[in-house]
């Protein structure tokens, strides 16, 4: 059984103090006696701050030009709620208190919370009634923007940051989301780069909202990874992002492109009837299961003679991006887990929406970059463990890589 704690003579006395001050009955009581009492104690330190700024107390005579000129009342914001205090002025206006500073109308970190809401997928309407809640006043949805915009400076820092020289895995996929713009509704795409660094850690490299895919748009997102010091990527894995190959020719013509083989698969079956979809994919498995690129097109051939009949044009994709599809036979199996897949941009991908599901439209394309940029921070605080047999994964891609080029 715990013992009940031990106050101190002060803290009976200030107790004793309270409850006959206050005529404290309730818990209610308390909350609002303490209140009170922080407003009266900001007050005297910040008389104390005057009394120092200006070398003598309220009633002394001094030599100071400068002098008391009154009181200006203030409304601050704490965990308590709302309280109106008197802070004091000097005629010279040389007066900087520190307790609560000059234009300083919250003591409570609510900016810190707000963004921490934020970044957790809260809208702003919901991060306002949650203030509201907890601390018994409003915060409107401009505060909550204006506050969440403090951090546009820092997000322009994270995107321009210096990367490692070497990213041995590279994904890029798309995610959409709807994000008002003069009045209409639209649909964004939230491009994601996230690399596997020599150490086997994953990291986001860059976000990029809204651009239109081309060999442009691409070959400029490659070439600012190259402005931030990337030299070097072994493999580029990615579902067929227009013009993403050409852009990785010019930018890093010594990287492969690895097309995404469960895109693939997806895309093949889109239009597949339930009761032959099985059948179907256990087929398509025989080529990107395949041993060796050889055994892999002629499996490929096979399927298309199965299924063409019945389904037309189905393969026609597998021939047409042959080139992209071939790159991970030459792997193992543990390479070809990492490489044939998007899973761990998917991963990440499934996180941003699980933590932006309370957000059905962003307001802007601002928004939508804050909201993405804090959720990243949060994911990636969980990436801290090597990918599982990274060192020999990592040991294979460099003598490929080397014997390629």
């Amino acid at each position: 059984m715990a013992r009940r704690k031990k106050l101190s003579e002060g803290k009976k006395e200030i107790i004793s103090y309270l409850i006959n001050e206050y005529e404290i009955e309730s818990a209610k009581d308390i909350h609002d006696a303490i209140k009170d009492l922080l407003g009266d104690t900001i007050e005297s330190m910040l008389e104390a701050e005057m009394e120092h700024h200006l070398g003598y107390e309220t009633n002394q005579r001094s030599d100071n030009e400068n002098s008391r000129n009154g009181y200006k009342t203030k409304r601050i914001r704490s965990s308590m709620g709302e309280s109106e205090i008197s802070v004091p002025q000097d005629r010279d206006s040389s007066f900087e208190p520190q307790i609560v500073k000059k234009r300083q109308k919250d003591i409570s970190e609510i900016e810190n919370k707000v963004i921490g809401m934020y970044a957790r997928g809260l809208s702003t309407r919901q991060i306002s009634e949650q203030i509201y809640d907890i601390y018994g006043f409003e915060v409107s949805d401009g505060l909550v923007s204006d506050i969440t915009d403090k951090i546009l400076p820092e997000i322009e820092d994270w995107q321009k940051r210096p990367l490692s020289e070497t990213y041995p895995v590279v994904f890029i996929d798309a995610i959409h989301f709807s994000v008002k713009e003069e009045g209409l509704i639209s649909k964004k795409a939230a491009y994601i780069i996230l690399g596997i660094n020599e150490d086997g850690l994953k990291e986001v490299l860059g976000i990029y909202v809204g651009q239109n895919e081309s060999s442009k748009y691409w070959l400029g997102v490659l070439n600012s990874l190259k402005n931030r010091g990337v030299k070097d990527i072994y493999i580029i894995c990615s579902d067929g992002l227009i013009g993403i190959e050409e852009s990785i020719s010019a930018a890093y013509p010594k990287a492969e492109w690895q097309t995404c083989i469960v895109h693939m698969v997806r895309n093949t079956l889109k239009y597949v009837s339930y009761k032959d979809r099985k059948q179907f994919a256990n087929d398509l498995k025989t080529i990107y299961h395949a041993p060796d690129e050889e055994v892999a097109n002629k499996n490929r051939l096979k399927v298309a003679e199965a299924w063409d009949k019945k389904y037309p044009g189905s393969m026609d994709r597998w021939e047409r991006e042959w080139n992209s599809i071939t790159p991970i036979f030459k792997y193992s199996k543990e390479v070809r887990k990492i490489i044939y897949t998007t899973n761990a941009i998917e991963s990440l991908n499934s996180s941003y929406r699980r933590l932006n599901r309370n957000r059905s439209v962003f307001p802007s394309a601002t928004s939508l970059m804050k909201a993405l940029y804090l959720a990243t921070n949060i994911i990636a605080k969980k990436w801290n463990i090597p990918l599982r047999s990274w060192g020999s994964i990592v040991g294979e891609l460099r003598i490929m890589h080397d014997l390629e080029n």
